[in-house]
């Protein structure tokens, strides 16, 4: 057997622990009861399985991790949706980016230039806006 990567371990993990947990279903709905066709299924999610063509196993690897990133599996929707580690980068730079504008007190970086222009502070031009607010404070 073809040694599998780290993604493809980590994705028949997941769809062994949905088939343990009764969670597994077919394409058509129904839940899976038979270990080998949990096993088939997580081969086959993983791009991993002997059945298909190697161009067949890694679209269906890139389309299982794109599902894993949006949170659409059985395992995440049963957890509470899990995010990837992707999105909690996304959150976090949208909390910074809320920060900042909490920071400017609703003025552009052309109005605070403006500001910082006639008060003739030195520099300004290479200021980022937080340092222009500083300066016109």
């Amino acid at each position: 057997m073809a040694k599998q990567s780290k993604d493809q371990k980590e994705t028949v993990e997941r769809v062994m622990h949905e088939f343990k947990h009764g969670e597994l279903e077919t394409s058509h709905g129904r839940k899976v009861k038979n270990p080998r066709q949990a096993i088939a299924i997580g081969l086959s999610e993983a791009g991993a399985s002997n059945q298909q063509s190697p161009e067949e196993n890694r679209e269906r690897l890139r389309e299982t991790k794109a599902r894993e990133r949006k949170g659409e599996t059985s395992q995440q929707q049963q957890e509470g949706g899990r995010q990837s580690r992707a999105s909690d980068r996304d959150q976090d730079q949208d909390k910074g980016a809320s920060r900042q504008r909490r920071a400017s007190s609703g003025q552009t970086k052309a109005e605070l230039y403006e500001k910082a222009r006639q008060q003739d502070v030195p520099g300004r031009s290479r200021m980022s806006k937080a340092e222009l607010e500083k300066a016109v404070r």
